[in-house]
């Protein structure tokens, strides 16, 4: 995808001058991944679901609208406060206009699966960004189950589904990619299915849909690489809190352990295992990263995250680890570029296909603010520098835009970072937060 295509409209730039380290603690937004879920699984179980800790950002707040758009009355009590008054999804209707889904490819894709199992027509859309994203990953197998849906020509948004005749069928589906985007589509189509859904991947990744999916009372089958789920079960509601985003802590995490003289606190982290790759990766660089006051919330462990600065060595990213952090990249090329020597990143392919071309992204950005990277396919190679400083581009990415602020912290000049209105999609109020931690950031709109 070209990058300039994505490009927010808004004029948002990030204005930074060189920062030393970070200090403090630091509370980030809720989970990204689980809020979208949980407006989907509350609004379609039986009683009322109250979530605390729901992200308050555009993107989960696009997905509540569109069920409130379905009928779903939901309701709003303070920040992160929310309660769902679901009556099953045969209470569903269909939405009287498109519906908007802003620059979410999670809360598109699945939410098409969901309303192809639950056979609610509609049509679906998004921003400049999220509309060149490629769909057809989800249409395939969708299509395969029995489902009317379609895609513009090239495969991208806007997704268009059309009522069936008659249920979906299950399948056994093979991912031709390690993508939880996909896998929860297929998943939540044979949620309503005839028979029992299968799904094999290739590579671990998140499993926030099979946790939270047994927390609303249904039964996922997880076998290694392999879920299955039975068509025809209800949910019941229930109540859960959304642990703070692990994504947007990794700035934090990142922004700390290549400074040193840094010492701050991340408190209430989400420490599902398939999300904490970047940690793994940090760690073997060489960062100084405890993890304490481990507990559970709403069947995720959570934890809080102290980190030290130090200097940083680069590594070979072991490939095991790519799809366990393939939202953190961005962030993960800010840590390579400060590192002693040469990072290898390889087996990254899907970051082609985000928001934006993130290694394209990120390897323009870096070399214009003096970094030395080489990118490739599926990865780049970063030897490790001070940075000049200068401007950077996040082409209307949101973790494009906030790893680059944070690049900051090992630049001798002034930053400045383009086209920045989207972290507001996953990390409202990021620069004031930023600003408590250390950085020298101002916002000029």
């Amino acid at each position: 995808m070209n990058s300039t295509a994505a490009a927010s409209v808004s004029p948002s730039v990030f204005e930074l001058s060189p920062a030393t380290h970070l200090t403090g603690t630091v509370e980030v937004p809720g989970d990204k991944s689980m809020s979208h879920r949980s407006i989907m699984f509350g609004s379609i179980a039986q009683g009322v679901t109250e979530v605390t800790g729901f992200l308050e950002g555009e993107d989960s707040l696009h997905t509540l609208e569109a069920f409130q758009a379905m009928g779903v009355q939901i309701e709003r009590h303070g920040q992160g406060h929310v309660v769902l008054h679901g009556r099953g999804p045969e209470a569903l209707s269909a939405p009287a206009d498109a519906i908007y889904l802003g620059n979410s490819g999670t809360g598109m894709r699945l939410l098409t699966g969901l309303l192809c199992g639950v056979n609610i027509p509609a049509v679906i859309r998004g921003d400049s960004s999220l509309s060149g994203r490629p769909m057809r990953r989800i249409v395939d197998p969708l299509v395969s189950m029995g489902a009317r849906l379609s895609t513009e020509a090239d495969g991208t948004p806007p997704l268009t589904l059309l009522k069936n005749s008659s249920m979906l069928n299950a399948i056994e589906y093979t991912c031709p990619m390690a993508s939880a985007q996909v896998k929860s589509a297929v998943l939540l189509a044979g949620l309503h299915a005839n028979g029992r859904t299968v799904v094999h991947e290739p590579a671990v990744t998140r499993d926030h849909t099979e946790r939270m999916l047994r927390g609303f009372g249904v039964e996922v089958q997880v076998e290694g690489l392999t879920a299955s789920i039975i068509g025809g079960q209800s949910l019941k509601a229930t109540s859960l809190t959304v642990p703070g985003d692990i994504s947007s802590a990794a700035f934090f995490l990142v922004g700390a352990a290549m400074s040193p003289g840094s010492e701050i606190t991340v408190s209430g982290v989400g420490m599902n295992p398939t999300r904490t790759g970047v940690i793994d990766i940090l760690k073997l660089m060489g960062a100084n990263i405890a993890v304490k006051n481990e507990r559970t919330s709403g069947g995720e462990p959570v934890a809080d995250l102290q980190i030290v600065g130090t200097q940083l060595q680069g590594i070979e990213v072991p490939e095991n680890l790519v799809s366990l952090a393939i939202d953190e990249f961005p962030i993960l090329f800010v840590a390579a570029a400060s590192a002693t020597g040469k990072t290898v990143i390889t087996g990254a392919e899907e970051l082609r296909v985000k928001e934006t071309d993130r290694i394209q992204v990120m390897a323009e950005g870096l070399r214009a603010m003096g970094g030395e990277i080489e990118d490739k396919p599926d990865g780049a190679v970063i030897t490790g520098k001070r940075l000049q400083g200068g401007v950077a581009d996040s082409c209307g990415d949101h973790r494009t835009a906030m790893s680059f602020a944070m690049a900051s912290l090992i630049a001798d000049g002034p930053v400045r970072v383009l086209d920045c209105a989207n972290v507001n999609t996953s990390f409202p109020g990021f620069a004031s937060v930023a600003t408590a931690a250390g950085l020298n950031i101002q916002v000029e709109n």
